[in-house]
């Protein structure tokens, strides 16, 4: 017996719909896969940004309450 007829006939035992749980399993893969290019991407971005100067959280919020 081949590991992937084990496999199916383990889930089967389950009472589990064994093709749902596969294409789920890819899915959730496949998100995964996608999530972390993205994440990736944005690193390189945020590699090029610049940090705030000193002080500058500080100041925002000053400004944002003054405005009000």
């Amino acid at each position: 017996m081949r590991k992937d007829e084990k496999a199916k006939k383990t889930m089967e035992s389950a009472c589990t719909n064994s093709s749902n749980e596969a294409k789920k399993r890819l899915e959730e893969s496949t998100w995964k896969i996608k999530l972390q290019e993205s994440i990736k991407e944005f690193s390189k971005i945020l590699e090029k940004v610049p940090p705030a100067e000193r002080g500058f959280s500080a100041k925002s919020v000053r400004e944002d309450r003054e405005s009000h």
